[in-house]
Order: C-alpha cells, then structure tokens, then sequence
C-alpha cells in the first residue's frame, strides 16, 4: 500500500473509468445499435462506432465496481463498517438524493424542448414529439438514469454489512486463493448466468427497483475489489498474464460481435445465447483484470495533474449526461460529418463539466462533500 491518504493507481483508474463514460454516452448518437431507441441518434452513424464503444462497455463499469469494492475494504480497515456507512451517507447517498431530481428534470425538459423544435428528430425523438401532441405532455419515467450505480454502491455497503455479520467472507477467500490461471478462467464463468439473463450487451440497471442479474454480476465485480484490498498478491500472480489478458479479451470480445452480428442478431437459443453470455463475461473480466495491472504499472506515481482530474471525475460524470443532451439535441440538425459531431459533442461536454468543477465546485461545500479528505474511490 502507498503512503498516504491516496492509493495513486485506484484512485486514477476510478477517474479514468468515470471519464469514459462521456465519451460512452457521447458515442451512443452515433451507434446503429442504439439507433431506434436512444433520442440523441444522430442521422449519420458508424458500426465503429459500435464496435470501440460496446467494448468499452464491456469493463467500464465492471471496473468501477472493483475499484469501489477495493476503498470499501480500505474504509472498513481504517475506520470500521460504521465508518463505510458514514463515509457513503456523505459520498454516494447524499449526491444522489441531491443530483438525481436535477438530472431527470434537466434531461427530461431538454427532451420536451427538441421534440418541439428539432427538424430532425431521431426515431426516438420523433415517437416522443407524436406522443405530446396526442397526449398533451410527456410523463416522467421513474429510474436512476445514470446515477444507478451510487444506488447499487449503497446496495453493496449494506451487504458489506450483511455478509461481515455472518462471517461470509470466507467464500471470496477461497476464490482468492486460486492459481492466476483458474482466477480468470473461473470468475467469469460465475458472472455468465447473471449476463444470461438479459440481453447482449447487457442494458443500465436504471430501473428505481434493483435488477437481481445486476446485483449478481456487479456484486461478484465489488466482491473481488474487495478481496482485492486483502490479497495485493492476486495482481502479483496475474501480472505474467498481462499480455495473454488483452489479448484474450479483444479476442472474446471480437468473436462476441462476429457470432450476434453486431448485437443486432436475434436472441439465440437458450445454449447458443449462453456462449455469448459467455464470451461478454470473459472479454470483461479480462480486460478489468488488465486495466488493475496497467493500473499498477503507469498510474501509481503522484501527480498533481492525475490528482485533480482524479477529484474533478466525480462531478464531470454526475452532470455530463444533462450537458450531452444539450449539446447532441442541437447537433441533430447540424450538416456535419458524425465523427466530427461525435469531437465536437465529447470535447465541449468535457470542457464544460472541467471548467465548472473548477471555478464553481472544486473550492466550495459541493466539492468536500464530493471529494472529501480521503480518496475514495466510487463514492
């Protein structure tokens, strides 16, 4: 463990992984696969689009949740499990119940305003306009929009409770201790049923009630960050494997899109859509796995610049969706190539959520209660 407050490489890794989710969300306008239901789908659109963005999706958040289940364990060590439940009332409980009204009422006035002024509407968009002419308004729709996972985090503090009660850390201790090798062939073999479950690429658990296939795949994520804290030496074991990682998981991943057609392919039988399951769960786990040790390798030093972007990524992630909405909206009747708007969107939303974060939260009460005194990661 480091010196200090700060545990360098988790701490930056939970930034990147936050920041990727603007370039994530930014993409999906431009994604043939979300085309017909998302409102921001822009007329112009790339399968590369799908084919980098999907990947991204598919250790992202995995990866969040083990850097959020590994300051979890570190928490609990210095401060007790009634330190966890305080750190994450002040971290996670309380931005959500302050942002998420905002959000959904940002995002959902956004959306009234283009389906009554866009001329070129997406599919989706196009669907709401009909539906307020017929109906009058658009009804709000319940959920946690991109917020879900500051739910899910609460969820798993209080199973870091459930299972400290009846001694059940022991199940995680085991897997721990398996050989590098059967650790990252076993693990996604416990994470298939849950991906099973649902569809291909699996959707955000944004739903107000808790979905059980995501409490499942993101709590075996958490529960290996959290093993991860006590067992430093998993990573030691996995480190020979780096290469063989990467390249395992672009190769699942590569034949996962090949074998669904770009996720557009009907829902397979039952075994078939098991191997998809499958191969999603080992293209994640893998690439997580790889993203702990390149961690370890290039983001353990101090930085000044690694230690602010590190404190701004919680605030640029809890407002960008609200700003892409704003800027994608306007770019729908925009002539202009879709890589360009994809630049234009991704950077102006970036600028935007930076300069915010350092002129009106970073030095202010929002700030201390975003960033705190200590670097916990997926607050």
């Amino acid at each position: 463990m480091q010196a200090g407050d700060r545990i360098h490489a988790m701490d930056n890794l939970r930034a990147l992984a936050m920041l990727a989710g603007v370039v994530f969300h930014a993409a999906l306008a431009y994604s043939p696969l979300m085309h017909m239901i998302w409102p921001l789908a822009d007329a112009g659109r790339s399968t590369v689009i799908d084919v980098v963005a999907w990947f991204l999706h598919m250790f992202r958040m995995p990866l969040f949740f083990v850097v959020a289940g590994y300051f979890s364990a570190l928490i609990v060590a210095r401060r007790g499990i009634g330190g966890l439940f305080r750190n994450r009332c002040a971290r996670v409980l309380l931005p959500l119940l302050l942002f998420l009204p905002l959000v959904i009422v940002s995002m959902h006035w956004l959306t009234v305003e283009a389906a009554a002024t866009v001329t070129h509407p997406s599919p989706a968009l196009a669907w709401i306009r009909a539906y307020i002419d017929e109906h009058g308004a658009l009804p709000a729709m319940p959920g946690w929009a991109h917020l879900w996972f500051l739910f899910y985090l609460m969820l798993f503090t209080v199973l870091v409770w459930v299972m400290s009660a009846l001694e059940l850390g022991r199940i995680g201790n085991r897997l721990a201790k398996l050989h590098s090798g059967w650790l990252a062939m076993v693990v996604p073999l416990l994470l298939a049923p849950a991906l099973a479950s649902i569809g291909i690429p699996w959707p955000a658990p944004e739903f107000v009630i808790p979905a059980l296939w995501a409490l499942a795949f993101f709590g075996i994520y958490f529960a290996f960050g959290y093993q991860l804290f006590h067992r430093s030496d998993m990573l030691d074991r996995l480190r020979q494997l780096s290469p063989v990682l990467v390249i395992g998981a672009v190769a699942a991943y590569a034949l996962l899109f090949w074998l669904t057609d770009g996720f557009v392919a009907n829902r397979p039988a039952p075994v078939r859509h098991f191997l998809h399951a499958a191969l999603e769960a080992y293209a994640g786990f893998w690439m997580t796995l790889w993203c702990l040790l390149a961690a370890r390798r290039w983001l353990a030093g101090r930085s000044a610049s690694m230690r602010w972007l590190a404190d701004a990524s919680y605030w640029v992630y809890l407002v960008h969706l609200p700003l892409l909405f704003a800027i994608q909206y306007r770019l729908l009747d925009v002539q202009m190539h879709w890589s360009a708007k994809f630049a234009i969107a991704t950077l102006s939303t970036l600028a935007l959520s930076f300069a915010s974060y350092q002129l009106l939260v970073r030095h202010t009460p929002v700030g201390k209660m975003l960033n705190g005194t200590l670097s916990t990661a997926g607050r």
